[in-house]
């Protein structure tokens, strides 16, 4: 294995543990500025998709339609913990469409938040479909079915007019051809899209920098970015890697977590895009590698870095509390000339 490509969990002193990594940054032209293991690896973009998936509900007019808020927007962006300000903002989505929960095909998991989880639990309370991390994805999506008159029976499907809008959104952010496009099904049962990791880089280089999009694509990119650099806290919540990225650069940077190991991240106004596959799918090793590529990148300053010290090294406890070991991220990214 190349150790130039790896995050190493250490134990005593000893390499334990290494998982492979994949990156590619991007310019706004597709070509790779950087690079770690193969940036052409084809990767399911899992939830790391989201802000893009948001792009058909705002250029089809849906934000006025449905008289949806930044913080709504935000959250159709989610993966979120399932708090109550989640929960809440996801129920007054529905309710401005004229459903509720019953209208959600996400299924119900708990809240990845722990203490609301604990409490939930205390208090006899089961979690709904509102509780999943993708309710606020599921609630854009009907809004997106509502605002373009598509039933909102049925909306998980491939061949329903908002998957295929979704489908065409995507394979135009990325320049990968909408046939090529590799389709999976994802946890919470809509669509998944696969494709390169430049190609998912590239996307996100688009999303913070529209220029040469049409004037109607460029205005949703914006407006998205804007509501998630607004109210980051909906992207994910106050613990999460999402938010405290946002708010640590003060939304110079704008990521977004994806399952198996995902994560995409783009650099507004820069013309700059970055995708980041843990190649076992650990998520404990991707946070490391997301800080440390920024790092490298210049992307992050070192203050900035600090700030995120949890993330970029975190210690490793055992039951009794006390730090046995590290996650470290060893890796040299390979440039690219211009």
């Amino acid at each position: 294995m190349n150790q130039k490509s790896v995050i190493t969990v250490y134990r005593g002193g000893m390499a334990e543990s290494e998982h492979q990594l994949h990156l590619a940054a991007v310019r706004l032209d597709g070509t790779v500025l950087a690079s770690c293991g193969d940036p052409g690896r084809w990767t399911f973009a899992r939830s790391s998709a989201k802000p893009l998936q948001a792009i058909p509900l705002v250029e089809a007019g849906g934000m006025d339609a449905c008289g949806l808020t930044d913080a709504e927007l935000a959250l159709v962006c989610a993966s979120h913990n399932g708090e109550a300000l989640h929960v809440g903002l996801a129920a007054g989505i529905l309710a401005k469409l004229g459903l509720d929960a019953s209208a959600l095909q996400c299924g119900a998991h708990d809240p990845y938040h722990k203490p609301t989880a604990e409490a939930m639990k205390a208090a006899g309370t089961p979690p709904t479909a509102l509780h999943n991390n993708c309710s606020g994805k599921h609630s854009g999506m009907l809004a997106l079915a509502k605002t373009i008159g598509a039933p909102t029976e049925g909306y998980l499907a491939l061949t329903h007019p908002v998957q295929q809008r979704m489908l065409a959104v995507i394979s135009a952010m990325s320049g990968v051809a909408g046939d090529r496009i590799r389709l999976g099904v994802d946890g919470c049962g809509v669509p998944v899209f696969g494709l390169p990791l430049a190609s998912l880089a590239l996307a996100f280089a688009r999303l913070g920098t529209p220029e040469g999009l049409d004037s109607q694509r460029a205005s949703a990119c914006r407006r998205i970015v804007a509501a998630i650099r607004t109210r980051p806290e909906c992207l994910a919540g106050e613990d999460r890697f999402d938010t405290q990225l946002i708010r640590v650069t003060g939304g110079k940077l704008v990521g977004k977590l994806g399952a198996e190991g995902v994560f995409a991240v783009t650099m507004p106004d820069t013309g700059c895009g970055l995708a980041v596959k843990v190649g076992d799918g650990s998520v404990r090793a991707l946070y490391p590698a997301v800080t440390e590529a920024l790092l490298q990148l210049g992307w992050l300053s070192a203050a900035e870095a600090e700030k995120l010290a949890a993330f970029h090294r975190p210690s490793l406890h055992n039951w009794q509390g006390s730090v046995v070991g590290e996650i470290v991220p060893e890796f040299t990214l390979e440039r690219h000339p211009a």
